[in-house]
Order: C-alpha cells, then sequence, then structure tokens
C-alpha cells in the first residue's frame, strides 16, 4: 500500500469499504439471501428456505447449467486460439498492419452485443451457411464477442516477451515450428490461462445477443434467469443466479491455480 501511516492507512480502508459494499458486494449479498427466501417484507426478504436450490440444481435449470458450461468452454477454445494465432501473426506486421488487425478484433466489443447478435442472425440464417435454429449459432456468436479479449491479453504479452529467448534457442539451430511450441507459447501460457478465464466468465454471463439467437433446447443460463425473473420468480431466479456465480468462480479459481503454477514454470 502506498499509504504509509497507520491513520491514513486506516482511512483508505474506510473509503474503500464505503464504495466497495454499495456498489458491489451489497447487490450480490441481496441476491443470495433473496435465494434463501419466500416473501419480501419492507426493505429485505424473509421466510427462510432451502427448497429454491433444488429446483436450481436438476431439471431445466441443470440442463441450461450444462449448455451455459458447454458454451463457455467451446466459445472459449475458440476464441483463445484464434485470438492467439491473430496476436502472433500480427507481431510481424508494421505497426499500420497491427492497428487495423486490432481494429477489427475490438470492432464487435466496441458495439452493443444485440447488434452482434443481429448480425449473426441475418448473415447465418440462409444457406450456405444456415446456422439459425441450432447451437452453433449461439456458440459463434460467444466466439465473435469474447475472441477480442483473448487477442489482446496475448498481443500485450507478445509486446513484453524477452526476444532472446527465441534468438537463443534459433542460434542454436532450432526450427521456427520448436521456437513457437518449446520456447514461445510456453512464456505466454500465463496470459493464455488469464485470457481464458477472462473468455470463460463473460460467455457464462452474456444475455443480449444469447437472446435473439438461442434456440428451444439450448437456453444457456443467463436467458433462463431472466425469464425466470420476468414471469415474476424472483427467489427461483435469485438461487438460479448463485449457482450460476459459485460454477463461474470455481472455475475461475481452477484457472487462477493453473496460471499460478504456469507462472513460476
Amino acid at each position: 500500500m502506498l499509504v504509509h501511516s497507520r491513520k491514513g492507512k486506516w482511512t483508505v480502508w474506510a473509503l474503500f469499504l464505503v464504495l466497495f459494499l454499495p456498489l458491489f458486494a451489497l447487490p450480490l449479498l441481496v441476491i443470495v439471501t433473496a435465494s434463501f427466501s419466500t416473501n419480501w417484507s419492507g426493505a429485505f426478504p424473509s421466510g427462510p428456505t432451502a427448497e429454491h436450490y433444488s429446483a436450481a440444481v436438476r431439471g431445466e435449470s441443470l440442463q441450461a447449467l450444462t449448455t451455459s458450461l458447454i458454451t463457455a468452454v467451446t466459445a472459449s477454445l475458440l476464441a483463445l486460439t484464434v485470438g492467439s494465432w491473430a496476436a502472433l501473426a500480427a507481431a510481424s506486421l508494421k505497426p499500420r498492419g497491427r492497428r487495423a488487425l486490432d481494429a477489427l478484433f475490438m470492432l464487435p466489443v466496441a458495439v452493443p452485443s444485440v447488434v452482434v447478435g443481429l448480425a449473426i442472425l441475418v448473415a447465418f440464417s440462409k444457406p450456405p451457411m444456415l446456422l439459425n435454429g441450432t447451437r452453433w449459432i449461439v456458440i459463434l456468436a460467444h466466439t465473435v464477442l469474447v475472441t477480442a479479449f483473448a487477442h489482446q491479453s496475448v498481443a500485450a504479452a507478445i509486446v513484453r516477451l524477452d526476444p532472446m529467448y527465441e534468438q537463443a534457442a534459433a542460434s542454436l539451430g532450432a526450427r521456427p515450428s520448436y521456437v513457437l511450441f518449446r520456447v514461445r507459447l510456453p512464456l505466454l501460457l500465463p496470459s493464455l490461462n488469464a485470457a481464458a478465464g477472462l473468455c470463460f466468465a463473460l460467455s457464462m454471463g452474456e444475455l443480449s445477443a444469447t437472446m435473439m439467437l438461442y434456440p428451444p433446447d439450448w437456453m444457456p443460463l443467463p436467458v433462463q434467469i431472466f425469464t425466470a425473473t420476468d414471469r415474476g420468480s424472483l427467489f427461483t431466479g435469485s438461487a438460479v443466479a448463485v449457482v450460476l456465480m459459485g460454477t463461474t468462480l470455481l472455475v475461475l479459481l481452477a484457472v487462477s491455480r493453473i496460471r499460478t503454477k504456469a507462472s513460476y514454470r
């Protein structure tokens, strides 16, 4: 901490708690509390119960959670592959080419995600690329939306790489493919793990574009949360939201452990 006096540290912590609790922690705590309640009395929920979780972890909710996990994992792997490949290829381009490639990948996040969903819906609703009504159009939309973050994360890591490692490997007779897979990618592994975790978290919570594209047999969990609360099932929707948060946090913690181990290699 940059503040060295005891009084200053207590002041900084007090300001942090005053700003953090109302803006970040309190809304999430309200959702958790509502998931264990049956009604809302005044400003607080009441009637403690755990019955909402029995519906949140089975039936349609369990299927929606599985759908979200498959979509997020697939979209994250595709985004990581495409974004990393583009970042590695852009490293050999001139500055003007790198800026053009960065702009291309950032375009989907520079506009509202509902616009991206509409564009994908129009583009893939007719042969020969007829994806409308299938799970693949949802996975494609998520991939397009999160690839920019994978590309930017890996591109920033490539700039920070020390070229001496690659030069040393090349001077010893290593082929370009060997340098890529045995030198460059291992050095990028912490950034790749971080990008994978970010892409997964963003995909798990994506709603706007998904609402325009999902078929009835491929409903991700955020869509179910929205439909449940829209029908007035606020407490069941809160329980499903807690399941979504918990699942995402568990996966992110696992990715964080992998990233920590990779950083010490």
